[in-house]
Formats: C-alpha cells, sequence, structure tokens
C-alpha cells in the first residue's frame, strides 16, 4: 500500500512526517550535547563534585535507553503521536526542575525525567523513520540522529551566552519551557507509519523477515551487534558528557577566541563545532552505509574515531588541538545514530522496528556507565589522558569486529532465513 497519495495532506506523507519528526529531534537535542556548558557553572555555584553532577547525566542516558523498548512495543502498535507529545512534556519538566534543583537527588529526579522524554521522542522517531523509509534506511536514520546532533549546534551559543548574564538556573528555565512546548505541538501532528508487509532485497543487503522483539534478543548476532555499540557508544559518551572538565584539565577551558568577528570562549566554540559534526555525519553516513554496505561503513569510521582519541591525548592541551580533534571525536562517532538503526532494520525487518532498535539502544544507556568509572580513572591516574587511550583502543576494537566478526554472522543469520516473495524495486515504486 503506498503511502503518499497526490492528493494527500503535505504531513501526511512519509517527507512531511520525516520533516516533523527531525524537527522534534532538533529540539530535543540540547538535553544531551548541551549538557557539559552547565557542568561547571553548577559546580561552582553549588560546590558539588564534578562525579556527582556527572552521575545526572549517567541517569539521563540510561533512563532514555532502557525504557526506549517499552515506548517502542507502544508505538508499534499504536503509533508515535502520544509517546512523542508525552516525551515533550517530560524533556520541558526536565530542565524546568533542573532550574530549581538546590540538592543532588533533585538534579537526579530531574534527570531521569529527562531520560524518559529524550527515549519517547528521539527512539519512537527513529523507530518511525526505519517503517516508513524501508528502502532509504540509513538516509532517514541518519536525518533523524542529524536533527539530534544539529539541534545542540545551534542552541550552544545563545544557551552559553544565557548562562554567562542570566546564570545556568534561568537558563534551565527558559530553555526547558521552549523544548517542551515545540516538541508536544509537533508530536501533535505525527501519525502512524505504514509499513510495507513484505521484506525486501536491495543492493547486496537481505532482509529475508519480520522479527519479533523476543526473536532478536535471541540471536548471536543481536548480541555481538549490541558489544559492537557499547566499545563505540563510550569514547564518543564519555567525551560528550565530560568535554568541559576535559577542557579544565586541558587547561584550555577559559581560553578565547575569535570566531566571526566574535569572542567568545574556547569551549563554547569547541561545543557548537562539534556538535555541528556529530550532526551532518549522521545523513552522510547513512547514505554512505546504503551504498557500500554498514559494516564497511564502520570499520572505516570507527577506526579513525580511534585516531581521533589518540590525537585528542596527544595535542588536546593545545587550543588549536583541542577543537581539531574534538571536532575529529565528534565527526567520526555521530554516525552510531545511523549506522545501528539501519543494521537493525536490515537484520530484524521493519515491523517491529521501533521496539528492537530500542532493545539495540539500551548500549548506549550501558555505555553511560562509563562516565562516572571515566571520573574515577581520572581520580586515580590524575589526567584524562588515560581515558582518552583507552576509549581510542575500544574503538578501533569496535571497528575491527564489526567487519570481520558481525558482518559474516549477519550473512549466515539472513542466508538461513527464507527469501521474501518481493524484491526491493516493487517496495520503491510504491513508496517514491
Amino acid at each position: 500500500m503506498a503511502p503518499e497519495r497526490s492528493g494527500q495532506n503535505l504531513l501526511q506523507n512519509r517527507w512531511g512526517q520525516l520533516v516533523v519528526m527531525v524537527l522534534s529531534t532538533v529540539t530535543l537535542s540540547n538535553m544531551q550535547y548541551g549538557w557539559t556548558v552547565f557542568v561547571n557553572p553548577m559546580r561552582n555555584e553549588t560546590h558539588w563534585q564534578t562525579a556527582s553532577i556527572q552521575l545526572a547525566f549517567t541517569i539521563l542516558i540510561f533512563v532514555n535507553t532502557w525504557l526506549a523498548p517499552v515506548e517502542g512495543f507502544i508505538a508499534d502498535r499504536y503509533g508515535p503521536r502520544f509517546i512523542v507529545m508525552v516525551g515533550g512534556l517530560c524533556a520541558g519538566a526536565s530542565w524546568m526542575m533542573n532550574a530549581h534543583a538546590h540538592s543532588l537527588m533533585a538534579l537526579y529526579v530531574a534527570a531521569a525525567i529527562g531520560g524518559v522524554g529524550i527515549g519517547c521522542v528521539f527512539a519512537t522517531c527513529m523507530g518511525s523513520a526505519l517503517k516508513w523509509f524501508p528502502d532509504r534506511r540509513g538516509f532517514a536514520s541518519g536525518m533523524i540522529a542529524a536533527g539530534y546532533g544539529l539541534g545542540a549546534a545551534i542552541t550552544i551559543i545563545p544557551t552559553s551566552r544565557m548562562i554567562q548574564m542570566s546564570g545556568y538556573r534561568h537558563t534551565f528555565w527558559t530553555f526547558g519551557l521552549i523544548q517542551g512546548i515545540s516538541i508536544t505541538l509537533l508530536g501533535a501532528l505525527l501519525i502512524k507509519p505504514i509499513v510495507p508487509a513484505l521484506g525486501t532485497v536491495k543492493r547486496g543487503r537481505i532482509q529475508a523477515r519480520d522479527f519479533t522483539p523476543s526473536e532478536t534478543i535471541h540471536t548471536r548476532v543481536f548480541w555481538v551487534i549490541y558489544l559492537v555499540y557499547l566499545m563505540i557508544a563510550s569514547g564518543g559518551m564519555i567525551v560528550t558528557a565530560q568535554l568541559g572538565p576535559i577542557a579544565r584539565d586541558f587547561a584550555v577551558e577559559k581560553h578565547s577566541v575569535v570566531f566571526l568577528w566574535m569572542a567568545m570562549p574556547l569551549l563554547t566554540l569547541a561545543v557548537s563545532i562539534n556538535n555541528l559534526t556529530n550532526g551532518i555525519t549522521r545523513p552522510f553516513c547513512g547514505f554512505l552505509s546504503d551504498k557500500i554496505g554498514r559494516e564497511n561503513a564502520m570499520v572505516l569510521m570507527f577506526c579513525s574515531e580511534g585516531i581521533a582519541l589518540f590525537g585528542m591525548a596527544a595535542f588536546g592541551r593545545h587550543p588549536a588541538g583541542f577543537l581539531i580533534f574534538g571536532a575529529l571525536i565528534f565527526l567520526f562517532w555521530g554516525e552510531i545514530f545511523s549506522e545501528f538503526p539501519a543494521i537493525s532494520g536490515d537484520t530484524f525487518g521493519v515491523k517491529h522496528a521501533t521496539a528492537n532498535n530500542g532493545l539495540l539502544y539500551t548500549a548506549k544507556g550501558t555505555s553511560a556507565l562509563m562516565v562516572p568509572l571515566a571520573n574515577m580513572l581520572v581520580g586515580a591516574t590524575g589526567t584524562w589522558t588515560s581515558v582518552l587511550l583507552l576509549c581510542g583502543l575500544s574503538s578501533l576494537g569496535a571497528g575491527l569486529t564489526a567487519k570481520f566478526v558481525v558482518s559474516p554472522m549477519r550473512r549466515k543469520l539472513l542466508a538461513s532465513e527464507p527469501a521474501p516473495a518481493r524484491g526491493a524495486a516493487v517496495i520503491a515504486a510504491e513508496l517514491i
């Protein structure tokens, strides 16, 4: 059944829905990628330890990802509208609660609510995109992921300026109100995706049938992909949360730079550039993996990520090195949010795509546990260099595992499944 007809309203076809979902993740982005600019101001005012503050980030990511399978199951059954609207309310409430958090426990409760919000919005939009675009999974998942990265690139400079002028509490309140209202209104425009009933064969990637979530977790290839996700996500997650503390440790936090005739702190410019590269890479790498294959794209990007982390460890104490290698870390790391949803859809089908991707997405939450462990390692070694080197090794291992372990396992699994009744050309013709 074709989801687009000439007489349809723009918002009722898959391209219109993709625009709405991308805007939703753009508005959501600051909750994760803008967090690092709040850490040092929060520490200065409250005198809480950095490790204690960053536990809130771990809770945010952990709740976000580990509830994603449940949210995905509901979205698969009833559609994305209600789930995304609830997510918008939670996202707004979380930051508005941060504005009034005068204890660590209040900060942690707000983080848990924010985690529910991110999961409802991001995971649901990602699963819906996989359903709307079975013929362009890499591109569609990349666009959703790009919104989640680029949003903070757009807002990080006004966020940082508001923190400097009005304090971090006022900034939390203002942006929390904006994102809560915006996401809730956008969520009301979403409709349940129209999913082709049959599998696809396209560019050598076979999707034999739709796996239920229970069947998915009983395949060995799922857990190897999960391990690869965990290995590559840990380094980027640590740098995302700890870029401010890393800048302080490397003595570049207070360094000022002139950009577009404006003087600004090096950290503000770094976060803005990092989020820009983090967002740009997602649709590009999704499109690239559609062309050259998921595992080929993974080994290329993950090994490059490892080299970028080594570069930050070696040259990050120089302002130019901090800017360059920080941007490269996010450039090569951001594609995980397009690659893993796409490989999940390729391997386990689209009918249960939101729930299955939600199961895989929990690896991001598990990787967030590395953030407090990284603080412990820094406490033991006295520097972030050791953490960056370990993360670089993990990234190299993830790329090699994807190429030489995941790829043959996926081929074996899919070759054992019955062939689909119709090819991708038929489905693509219905969807264009």
